[in-house]
């Protein structure tokens, strides 16, 4: 194919598609899946060769937020019935975090439920972050707080936070439809934000909320123009007592092929499989590591992933492997823009502010039954409330984390 062809040499150059060639990937059939996801692979393993970085959430405080994001388990008005808890204690969350650790994590990402943080949960989160490290040094922490004040982002910098997450979701066009309490361009803001204060840029989306292949295409697009360094690709779970509880119109074929359009627009960047791998991609997941480099391990934050054993069995049977604590995970050429950036912020430029989004849908458990990976076609209103399971384990409860 032709395009493909294009692509692959577009990709192994490190150059960009136009949005054309984006819209053309997704609009490709199913025929032609295993083509694209080859292509893709190709390009994946360019960069990144065949390894895997694991990354593992720690929900620091679940629920009660006041922002309205009509995707969110946590939403203000949510009828989910999610874990709800106050912030966690450093001891408590370190813990938490020590068990994804020993799973193979190298990324250790804090987030909080919420708009934005007051300077005491910054100081919380500075104290936590001190009782992870001092367990291991080489963890890398990212930070997910909401919107930050002034200088709040240079304190989680100078605390030793190595990156903070605020997801873009959908596109500017569509923004508007999914909330109403802060707007696209805060988002865009907060990305910048992160950046002046020397912390890389954690910003991705999520697929399935009814958006168009031009509102995907966009949002990505945008993504790559804001210079996110590493990019999570979530794919909506429903969760019943949320606005979008109706929306199951992902198959594993249209998540493959979103995954293999994200990694052709950021063909030298870390792209995450986030919430929703269990539930949409299922059998195919292996599949989704051709053309991802970097999944979460074991639980989200309010769901449950299947289980951190089999994520480590899944990596090894389809030939990858764990990037390890001492390497590195962009390509050098990227690694460098990335400690400009760092050395930049440390003449006072830049300010900090940048909420989570996303992550909040998690995938359904290694036990959903076998009936509940069936297709289900999205006009026929069917809710498949089956294939998610609240987690009820790890932080915030008395349980052991699935790690």
């Amino acid at each position: 194919m032709d395009l493909l062809d294009t692509l692959t040499a577009k990709g192994l150059r490190g150059e960009v598609p136009t949005r054309e060639e984006a819209l053309a990937v997704l609009a490709t059939t199913d025929d032609e899946l295993l083509d694209v996801v080859a292509a893709a692979g190709k390009v994946r393993r360019r960069w990144f060769g065949r390894r895997v970085k694991l990354n593992y959430l720690v929900n620091l405080k679940s629920g009660l937020c006041p922002e309205d994001c009509n995707y969110c388990s946590q939403r203000l008005g949510s009828k989910a019935e999610i874990l709800k808890y106050t912030w966690l204690k450093p001891d408590q969350a370190a813990e938490a975090a020590r068990a994804g650790v020993a799973g193979g994590a190298k990324r250790v990402c804090l987030v909080a439920s919420g708009r934005g943080p007051t300077d005491r949960d910054i100081d919380r989160v500075t104290d936590t972050m001190a009782a992870i490290q001092e367990a291991d040094p080489e963890v890398e922490i990212c930070v997910c707080l909401g919107l930050l004040s002034d200088n709040q982002a240079e304190r989680l910098k100078a605390a030793g936070a190595d990156a903070y997450n605020h997801n873009l979701n959908t596109s500017e066009k569509t923004y508007g439809d999914i909330t109403t309490t802060h707007t696209y361009a805060d988002r865009v803001d907060t990305v910048k934000k992160a950046h002046g204060a020397g912390l890389s840029a954690c910003s991705g989306l999520i697929a399935g909320m009814g958006e168009s292949d031009e509102d995907l295409v966009d949002v990505v697009f945008a993504l790559r123009e804001l210079g996110s360094d590493s990019v999570p690709v979530n794919f909506l779970i429903p969760f019943e007592g949320t606005p979008l509880a109706k929306e199951w119109n992902l198959t594993p074929q249209r998540c493959l092929r979103i995954l293999a359009m994200v990694r052709f627009v950021n063909p030298d960047t870390e792209v995450r499989i986030a919430g929703g791998r269990e539930v949409h991609l299922r059998s195919m997941q292996p599949l989704g590591l051709h053309l991802a480099n970097s999944i979460f391990l074991g639980d989200y934050l309010t769901s449950e992933g299947q289980a951190g054993q089999t994520d480590l069995d899944m990596i090894k049977d389809a030939g990858f492997e764990v990037e390890g604590a001492g390497e590195a995970t962009l390509p050098r050429h990227r690694a460098d823009v990335a400690a400009a950036s760092s050395a930049a912020s440390a003449c006072g430029s830049g300010g900090g502010c940048g909420p989570c989004g996303g992550h909040a849908h998690a995938p359904a458990s290694e036990d959903t039954p076998a009936s509940a990976a069936e297709d289900t076609d999205a006009s026929d209103g069917e809710l498949r409330s089956d294939l998610v399971k609240v987690r009820l384990r790890g932080a915030g409860t008395e349980l052991a984390p699935n790690a």
